[in-house]
């Protein structure tokens, strides 16, 4: 049975004084257990509203998304909620911990909502984590004593401390630089692999959008599977909007023909 479902999804909103918008058409997307996707679209493309169904922080306009088999339209917002904090952990852009606490009180806070012998063990838990992404030794380090990809790495263990089954990653290595964001995606990789979980990665950089088995491009709301994540832009113009720190401003297009 597929983990996650999406089928003839789309979302639309409806501005103040303003026709209707459609920012998703027609989402076809299956997740499987121990899944490797990546999604890279440009600003714009409908990433963010895509992200917020994945995670079941929405529901589509239109369309069906299942999850384990059960419809989610169907699910009280209460059982939705407890799905998400059970089922799905989010790794994003900005490390979001809160400042006035430790690395391990940061991730101890999702286990706050176990119940059981996970509630009791939590701080032990947290501790255990921490040390898989190698910070075992900053325990309790402040937020702000720990480098950017220390803090990426506290953030992760964070949104897996609960051993989600789905790990939705919104441009992870968006605010580090290349190397200190290789290794974490890198880091990644390995709890998904020791836990089983499976990882959906949505970006704007092919180079990480390669490290996954399946690719797809998100375009003005349409999802489509490719290839090549790089998906041999035409112009230059479109490389700088995918890549704008790595593309080269030269001539428009990518064959060298002026435009």
């Amino acid at each position: 049975m597929s983990l996650l479902e999406l089928r003839e999804v789309t979302r639309t909103v409806i501005p103040p004084d303003q026709p209707a918008l459609t920012i998703l058409s027609g989402v076809d997307i299956t997740i499987e257990p121990r899944d490797h996707v990546s999604i890279v679209g440009r600003s714009g493309s409908g990433k963010s509203t895509l992200l917020n169904l994945l995670g079941l922080l929405d529901l589509p306009t239109s369309g069906e998304i299942t999850f384990d088999g059960d419809s989610v339209r169907r699910l009280s917002v209460a059982r939705r909620d407890r799905l998400r904090g059970a089922a799905i952990g989010f790794v994003f852009q900005q490390f979001n911990l809160l400042q006035g606490r430790t690395a391990l009180e940061n991730v101890t806070m999702p286990l706050l909502y176990s119940t059981g012998r996970t509630f009791w063990r939590r701080t032990r838990i947290a501790a255990e984590m921490l040390d898989l992404v190698g910070l075992g030794h900053r325990l309790q380090s402040m937020p702000d004593r720990l480098s950017g990809g220390e803090q990426q790495r506290v953030a992760i263990a964070r949104s897996l401390v609960r051993g989600p089954r789905l790990i939705l990653a919104d441009e992870p290595t968006g605010a580090l630089d290349l190397d200190t964001g290789q290794s974490v995606m890198e880091l990644i990789d390995q709890v998904a692999e020791q836990t089983g979980a499976a990882q959906v990665i949505i970006t704007h950089d092919p180079m990480i959008a390669r490290r996954a088995r399946r690719h797809f491009r998100l375009d003005r709301g349409i999802l489509t599977p490719v290839d090549d994540p790089a998906f041999e832009p035409r112009t230059r113009r479109e490389v700088r909007e995918m890549a704008p720190d790595t593309a080269e401003p030269e001539s428009d297009l990518v064959t060298g023909e002026q435009s």
